[in-house]
């Protein structure tokens, strides 16, 4: 890809035409909120509508736009935190907090992104509903817990095409979505041995590795 100039945020930068802008902000250092943009995933998901950005004086999400000559990128505005902070709690609405005895904790990209844009973890505005799923802890090693995940795809998208076992997957519709396996057999039924990139992978906490639980 050829370099550009850009401009972002009053200053020039020079970026890859045709990439996808968030990466390229990224990659100059800038801290744009994202749960499930995923490198490789080519076009990305653009399901958790949280990198908001305004390219040439419209408010759009940064992982669905490619790099143009001479665009013109504002990452924090009125608009752009508006809809961050409601994107935010929407997601928040469907994780459960228990942060102190999470296996993510200090780690969690949600606590990352709220520490950033100053965002309360706690829903404000929304009920918590989380999927009535049970929690998948049939491998001694590694858990699955429904009640906090919040749809990024990662799990999903690591299972399917770089381990290629296509285990797991968005299972159910509406407020019940969440990940699982698609008969619905636990985990330690469905022949993934002891990989765990599932769990190196969660952003949140969601899946996670049995040694990594903060001690009681």
């Amino acid at each position: 890809m050829s370099q550009v100039d850009i401009t972002v945020d009053g200053q020039a930068l020079p970026a890859a035409e045709g990439a996808i802008l968030l990466w390229e902000l990224e990659k100059a250092g800038l801290f744009i909120p994202h749960l499930c943009a995923q490198q490789g995933l080519d076009p990305p998901r653009g399901a958790c509508r949280l990198c908001w950005v305004e390219v040439d004086g419209r408010v759009q999400t940064a992982c669905t736009v490619r790099v143009v000559a001479g665009m013109q990128v504002v990452t924090r505005s009125e608009a752009v935190d508006r809809l961050t902070a409601s994107a935010f709690e929407l997601l928040m609405s469907r994780h459960r907090l228990d942060c102190r005895y999470c296996a993510a904790n200090r780690r969690c990209a949600l606590q990352q992104i709220a520490k950033a844009r100053r965002l309360p973890l706690k829903p404000k505005g929304l009920p918590v509903i989380v999927p009535e799923a049970p929690v998948d802890d049939s491998r001694p090693d590694l858990t699955i817990d429904p009640g906090k995940c919040v749809l990024c795809g990662h799990c999903v998208y690591v299972c399917q095409h770089e381990v290629k076992k296509s285990i797991l997957e968005f299972v159910q519709r509406g407020l019940h979505t969440h990940v699982g396996t698609f008969d619905g057999r636990p985990l330690a039924n469905q022949g993934c041995g002891d990989c765990v990139r599932c769990a190196e992978v969660c952003p949140v906490g969601a899946i996670y590795l049995t040694r990594d639980l903060p001690a009681a």
